[in-house]
């Protein structure tokens, strides 16, 4: 029995297709396509999923157009039917009618389609409307510049420019507080201000592992999921690290950042630490966290941290006197929010008693909020208290001498700094004697070894720690 005509037609455009793509873009796009019929010049196909439908329309529609011209003349349509749950017997069978579509929930509330009507006359794309979830007030404009963050913001100044270019993805990372969110929602609202078409998605890893569950246990959306984030051009992930121990979201990750990646898109992740320093994270997905930049946001140094506070009272329009934003840059060490946070308390605490800003309310604000919480332990005051608990000098502390007594206090001083302070192995190597990551790495799992089978080596390491903890 010879093939019916509508499967002749779209075989026929499928070889065309075929030879213009990708071999993984064919297999994943077209052929799970089923032709359903053919009638007056219009060719009906069925598709999986309302996302999937979208997906072909976006990126082609205009490869489909030119191969049914070419196979049914110019006044060729194309229809679309979607696979829906029999309600009887729970197996997917294709919504009747030209051009009508079952409604189905999409499994992402932040996810809004415009409805055009069917049926379809090629070429033409319907454009997917996503909310792409990102804070005005975290634009470039207030993202302030330092020596701490300068490769980070150049690098998002460059992808703003060109998504999808040399630094993807980015992986931008550092401690609590600095700035990663900002920045990386920035180079989102730049993006969609110089190129509007531009589909922006701003999301943390916990809402995406929401998603990702959900998906997986409502019937049939686990395709939607998977096609809804692979129609994204900038994806923003926050807190990659909460995906470590959740191997099935590592998957879903991996085949989404696979899939954009290969399509130019430009992937921008944040975290708390290192790609080198994650746990509990799939090795293919490490790596590839690698492919691009990775970017290391560090603690403010004390001209960045008055700029913030110069740019917070411009943007409040309010006038400050220079001597107490020089005493909360001098007092607030720790990360950008702190420094923020501080200073509204003081305008906050000068509007409602009716009191000036001054250097003495300034004190009181600083003490009430900074003094509460423990002071952050600094890499220098490590050096130091090591130093003169061995009786050596910080001059031979950093310098390349292999003495066991030497290596072994330097050692130590890498333990501790990675256990008492937020920067990362490059940055605490890069202040003990200008060593790279791997060195750190190597001296913690030295020193942790050391105190499981040396009781000596134990009490010395738990007597500095004691000292930096009382000051």
């Amino acid at each position: 029995m010879s093939p019916s005509p509508h499967k002749i037609v779209w075989n026929n455009c499928l070889s065309i297709i075929r030879d213009n793509i990708q071999p993984s873009g064919f297999s994943t796009w077209f052929e799970p396509i089923v032709p359903v019929q053919l009638k007056d010049n219009v060719l009906t196909i069925e598709v999986p999923s309302h996302f999937f439908r979208e997906y072909i329309e976006e990126h082609y529609i205009d490869l489909l157009g030119h191969c049914l011209r070419k196979e049914l003349g110019s006044a060729a349509k194309l229809e679309y039917c979607v696979k829906v749950d029999s309600c009887s017997k729970g197996v997917p069978v294709p919504h009747q009618g030209q051009g009508q579509f079952q409604n189905k929930t999409i499994p992402f509330s932040r996810a809004n389609r415009e409805e055009v009507a069917s049926p379809y006359v090629i070429p033409g794309i319907r454009q997917v409307k996503i909310d792409p979830q990102l804070n005005a007030a975290y634009s470039f404009d207030n993202f302030v510049e330092g020596s701490c963050n300068r490769l980070a913001r150049t690098a998002g100044l460059s992808i703003a420019e060109k998504p999808g270019g040399p630094f993807n993805p980015l992986f931008i990372y550092g401690g609590s507080g600095l700035g990663k969110t900002h920045l990386a929602q920035a180079i989102g609202i730049e993006i969609k201000k110089r190129m509007p078409e531009k589909v922006v998605l701003y999301v943390s890893a916990n809402l995406f592992q929401i998603q990702f569950m959900d998906a997986v246990n409502i019937k049939n959306k686990l395709t939607d999921f998977m096609h809804f984030y692979q129609m994204i051009d900038v994806l923003i992930i926050d807190d990659v690290q909460e995906f470590a121990g959740k191997p099935g979201t590592q998957n879903a990750y991996f085949n989404i950042f696979n899939h954009l990646h290969q399509s130019g898109k430009q992937l921008i992740l944040t975290s708390d630490r290192a790609p080198v320093e994650l746990k509990d994270l799939d090795d293919r997905l490490l790596s590839r966290f690698k492919w691009g930049l990775s970017a290391e946001l560090l603690a403010p140094d004390y001209a960045t941290r008055l700029a913030i506070l110069e740019k917070k009272c411009y943007n409040e329009g309010v006038e400050v006197p220079r001597e107490v934003l020089e005493f909360i840059a001098e007092q607030v060490t720790t990360n950008v929010r702190e420094i923020e946070g501080t200073f509204c308390s003081l305008l906050a605490q000068s509007t409602f008693n009716k009191q000036p800003v001054t250097l003495q309310l300034a004190q009181v604000i600083t003490d009430r909020l900074v003094s509460s919480v423990t002071r952050e332990v600094s890499v220098q005051d490590i050096q130091k208290t090591v130093c003169h608990y061995f009786g050596i000098t910080q001059e031979n502390l950093l310098s390349k001498t292999r003495k066991r007594e030497i290596c072994q206090a330097r050692q130590i001083a890498m333990y501790l700094s990675r256990n008492l302070t937020k920067n990362s192995l490059s940055s605490i190597g890069s202040m003990i004697g200008g060593k790279d990551h791997a060195t750190v790495l190597h001296s913690y799992n030295t020193v942790c070894n050391l105190m499981d089978t040396d009781r000596m080596f134990r009490q010395y390491v738990t007597d500095i720690e004691k000292r930096l903890k009382n000051g």
